[in-house]
Parts: C-alpha cells; structure tokens; sequence
C-alpha cells in the first residue's frame, strides 16, 4: 500500500576515476590584493556555514517558528506542520514551502502552517530522538533517517513508501583546489601523490567525511579495482591528510581561512551557492563520483500524534513535482525528477558524470558504517597504519 493510501490503515493499526570536468566558470582568487584576501575569507565564510549543515556537529538549530514548542493541533481550517532538515536545503524549502501552503489551500480550504528548523544533519537527528516533534525529516543521510526509526519513531519500510527509495535531493563530490589549481589536480588519483595536502573532516564524526571516504573508495572500484587496490589507494591519500577535523565547518575554515592544504572535497551544490552569491572559487566534478542521496521521511509517530498525517505525507508528496525539483535544482541540488534532468537548463548547469556510484553498491548505510567506519573497521585500520 503506498504511503498517500495508508493514513485510516495506520490508525487503526496503532500502536505500532576518469578525467575531470571542470567548471566553465572556474574563477581565481586574486591573493596578492586585500580585495583577493576579503574575498578569500568571505567564501571560506560562506562555504563553513553551509557545510556544516550535512555534518554530525553542533551546528545550532534555527527556527522561524520555534520548533520546539508543543505542536498545535490540527483543526480543519489550520494545520501546523514541523519540517527539520539540514541546514543547505533552507533556500529550497523556503521557495516550495508558499507553493505547496498555496495549492494546498486551493485543493483542501485548508491553512497550512510550518515550523522550520536547520541544523547539521546528525545534530538534527538526535534532535528529533531527544524529543523535537517533527512532522517531517529531511536529513543529508539514509542513515541518520534510519537512526530515527530505530528509536521507534518512523515505520520501517518508510524509504519504499515514496519515490526513488525516499531519495529527494541530489548531489555530487566536487574538488576545490586553490586559485588557479596550481598543483594540478583533476583526478581522485591525484590526492595520493606525494606532496599534495587534503583537507578533510573525520569521518568517525563527520557525516560529510563519510561521503568524501566513500566518493574516494568509488573511485578505485568503480575502474576496476578490488578492495585491496581500494585500500592502497585511500591509505595513501589520508597519509596526505595533515589533520582530521572534526566535522565539515572546522575543514572548510582550514582551507580558506587558515590556508591549509592544497584541496579540500566540498559538494558541488555548495559550489553553485557560492557561485550564486557572487563568490568565486576554482573547483572540479571528478567524472567518477558517488551520488550524495538526501532522504525525507514522515515521522510518523508524531503526525499521528498531531493528527497532521494527511498534509505531511501531501507536503512529501509534493516535495517530488516538478515544480519542487526545479527549486532544488535552482539552488545546487541535481533533480532526481528524470524529466527534468533531460532539459537544456539543468544539463548546461550540472555537469554529465560518467559513472556514478551510490550507497546501494556498498550494501547501503547499514553495511557501510560495519565495513569502513565502526570500531577496528577499515577507516581505523588506515589510521593506525599512519602512526
């Protein structure tokens, strides 16, 4: 039964790596002006803040409607609905939100409310376990929205329950060099050369480390290589790695604002904001990638509690149209709608990525964490090796 069919159903169930491509506008910080350092320090700015978003920091929540008030009940003229998501996507959820509050008024004669928060993406989740009462949760992980089922709050099965296995924003691993690109980077293969520094967060703490281990192990599998050869080769580019940080924000401010290392792996919607806020950065697509997949999920123990069911299962529904994905796309994130994905607009700003790797190839999050990021696992098997 599909999740617009299920509302009455729950109820009365309860309880219950080749080339790169690079940009066409890829920029240069001019360094030795303090026009070029203000510049410089205002990117690193903007870049720290946004990904700290899809970090499992303490990035604070914002609200415009605080959030964590009890959540008034529906009546049948007005409904309030709590949306807690990750930081990145607040630009897009703030353009859709008046569309769906404006057709869902048109088709139910019905006020839509919503409380907003942001915050990282691990941050959020213990949020919601600890008791923030959200409707709905849009997370940077499968794996953070799998968190919140396991503390009995959201059904399994939920990620069948909508398209695309729950997935509702996209996007890629890009490589930000420093102006110019002066030590030539193009290729994942190129962060393990000898005299190159990356920065990057751990990803022992960091969910957005664990997405930059990943995009570097898919690189190596994805052309032809075994485990092994994929060890080698992500054991060398972490002995390139001076620091771990302990998340996205402190990595960023290392490369922009401290001047360290020579590239750091950002996410290419965050490149496009830069772009977008006049800022300018040299940055690459690797044309091998892993597809950074951001889930929405009903929770669904709180809308049957709010009796907000039917309008947060619309909002998520809504969240797939058309008109949704091209606000995403609008903002960075690759439409996971296919139609849009073959207009000229969306292709002239994404670049084609040759072959993609996902989540789903390593035995999705569950087998991920248990092979790379657990305890003795092979992430602190490589750091060992360093000592």
């Amino acid at each position: 039964m599909s999740l617009w069919q299920r509302p009455l159903k729950r109820l009365q169930a309860m309880p219950k790596a080749g080339y790169a491509y690079a940009f066409n506008r890829t920029y240069r910080f001019r360094l030795n002006s303090l026009k070029g350092f203000v510049s410089l320090f205002l990117v690193g700015t903007l870049l720290s803040v946004a990904l700290a978003a899809c970090s499992g920091g303490t990035a604070n929540n914002s609200s415009s409607q605080n959030p964590s008030a009890t959540p008034v009940a529906a009546t049948k003229d007005n409904v309030e609905l709590t949306l807690v998501s990750f930081a990145v996507t607040k630009a897009a959820h703030e353009a859709i939100i008046p569309k769906f509050v404006e057709q869902w008024k048109k088709d139910h004669n019905q006020t839509v409310v919503f409380k907003q928060s942001y915050g990282g993406s691990g941050s959020q989740t213990r949020a919601v376990i600890d008791g923030l009462e959200a409707d709905v949760v849009h997370l940077a992980l499968a794996g953070d929205t799998s968190k919140i089922e396991k503390a009995g709050l959201i059904q399994p099965g939920w990620e069948k329950e909508v398209p695309n296995n729950g997935i509702v924003s996209k996007s890629v691993a890009a490589l930000v060099t420093r102006p110019g690109n002066p030590k030539n980077i193009k290729i994942w293969e190129d962060l393990s050369k000898d005299g190159i520094k990356l920065i990057t967060a751990d990803p022992k703490t960091s969910g957005v480390a664990r997405w930059n281990f990943l995009a570097l192990w898919n690189s190596v599998i994805k052309t032809g290589g075994d485990d092994a050869k994929a060890t080698e080769f992500v054991s060398k580019v972490y002995k390139n790695v001076p620091l771990l940080t302990k998340d996205a924000r402190e990595a960023t401010d290392a490369f922009f604002k401290q001047g360290q290392g020579d590239a750091l792996i950002n996410y290419e919607n965050e490149i496009i904001l830069a772009e977008q806020k006049g800022e300018k950065l040299t940055a690459i697509i690797p044309d091998v990638n892993i597809s950074i997949d951001n889930p929405i999920a009903v929770v669904d123990k709180n809308v049957d509690k709010h009796g907000t069911r039917e309008v947060a299962e619309g909002f998520v529904k809504y969240l797939y149209t058309p008109e949704a994905q091209q606000e995403f796309a609008r903002l960075g994130f690759r439409p996971v709608d296919d139609s849009l994905t073959l207009t000229k607009e969306v292709a002239d700003k994404f670049p084609k990525v040759k072959t993609l790797g996902t989540v789903a190839d390593f035995g999705g999050w569950d087998g991920i964490n248990k092979k790379f990021f657990a305890d003795g696992a092979i992430f602190d098997q490589i750091q060992a090796k360093k000592k």
